[in-house]
């Protein structure tokens, strides 16, 4: 009766807690005494509940009864799979009153409270230095240790923590539980996501310290760095070019190997550069998002748009060192200086030639394909240069003698 009654009468003397039966009582008390009543037959460990120890076998059997209805995984508590639910939500329901942050669990907005009171109670033996929280101590110590407990069953690699070896699946599995509300790109890690949100908002968080520049993205702002140590230990060992970053050298090994692995769905043209691609589709979409300010002219490219600009200011920012020649646009004057060096970068698969600009290339590859894209409309010939199809046209212009039959 005491439960329909929702009277509690036994009241414990430790705590501001009371139970509405005995036995509940006894087993609370059990919490400040330390008796540990159920021991694991598997390993060391004692509980002072039984439905502890239960929850605690799970581990030894593996047994994951609670599993999530959006995805595959499955988990040994209640308590973790709704922790991971807030994964596919995106909620934030713990927000800090410092500052505008939010966080999924209790746990992480703690921790970062004593981000605001500088509290890092913590600390590494093997190092100086101190975390907010003990189970951050423990994930550092595995950077001494060298340990990478948590393995991947699909691929040979190993992870330090369980979270990214978590992350590290949604490789094999496919999964991208975070999702742009402004469009239909999905992401497989958070870091991705939140810096995709700022190509919608155009927040520009990350400031460069030398100069008046701000950027969307952390590593944007670590390459534009470089730029005032001109530190680049990258080499290309085709030409004497040097990059600092890893990925822009592989990236300019395209321009010697020819490798375009973007390709337009909607025509056959392809690309060394994603970047390239999206406002390629432009010319296909009709979107011309850049506009001139001076004219009602609008563009695809925002480069264009630069370009025409200097129609109404006639400017030639960028002169040549070697020479008296300027230039509007500074692609051009690295092209022409490329008469100064030498420098072909361009070289035919073919044969042994090489050639200062991509279109050169494109047209003396036709020599070897014997494509014929020229063709005249008004009789049947195909010619491998626009020059010749000129030439061409000239014979359908040309007045012809007048015949006496």
């Amino acid at each position: 009766m005491r439960i329909h009654e929702k009277g509690n009468l036994f009241a414990c003397q430790e705590c501001d807690r009371s139970f509405s039966q005995k036995s509940h009582l006894n087993s609370h008390m059990r919490t400040h005494t330390g008796v540990n009543l159920f021991s694991c037959k598997e390993c060391d460990k004692s509980f002072s509940q039984t439905s502890n120890l239960t929850t605690h076998m799970r581990i030894h059997t593996r047994e994951k009864t609670f599993s999530c209805n959006k995805c595959d995984r499955s988990f040994s508590q209640k308590y973790y799979l709704e922790k991971h639910m807030i994964t596919h939500t995106g909620e934030m329901p713990f927000s800090c009153k410092e500052c505008d942050k939010s966080f999924r669990l209790v746990v992480y907005l703690k921790a970062h409270m004593k981000t605001h009171k500088r509290q890092k109670p913590f600390y590494c033996e093997e190092c100086d230095k101190s975390f907010s929280l003990k189970c951050l101590v423990k994930s550092h110590m595995i950077i001494h240790m060298g340990d990478k407990p948590f393995s991947c069953q699909e691929c040979n690699k190993s992870f330090r923590r369980r979270g990214e070896l978590r992350t590290h699946l949604r490789i094999h599995t496919g999964e991208k539980p975070f999702s742009c509300k402004e469009c239909d790109r999905s992401f497989s890690q958070k870091h991705q996501y939140d810096s995709h949100l700022r190509t919608h908002t155009e927040e520009k968080t990350f400031s460069c310290k030398e100069c008046d520049k701000s950027f969307s993205q952390k590593s944007n702002l670590n390459t534009h760095m470089k730029t005032h140590t001109g530190d680049k230990p990258f080499q290309c060992q085709d030409c004497d070019r040097s990059f600092a970053l890893k990925n822009t050298l592989k990236i300019h090994m395209r321009i010697h190997t020819g490798d375009k692995p973007f390709s337009c769905r909607e025509c056959n043209k392809s690309f060394r550069q994603r970047c390239e691609l999206k406002p390629h589709m432009r010319i296909h979409t009709g979107e011309k998002p850049f506009s001139c300010k001076e004219c009602d002219t609008r563009f695809h490219y925002i480069h264009r748009l630069q370009s025409h600009m200097i129609t109404h200011t006639g400017e030639k920012p960028f002169p040549c060192k070697e020479c008296d020649k300027s230039f509007s646009r500074n692609s051009t004057l690295k092209i022409h200086m490329r008469n100064h060096t030498g420098e072909k970068p361009f070289s035919c698969k073919e044969c042994y030639k090489s050639f200062s600009r991509n279109y050169a290339l494109t047209t003396h590859m036709r020599t070897h394909t014997r494509e014929k894209p020229f063709s005249c409309k008004q009789c049947e010939k195909s010619y491998r240069f626009a020059g010749g199809l000129r030439k061409h046209l000239i014979t359908h212009t040309r007045k012809k003698p007048f015949s006496c039959k």
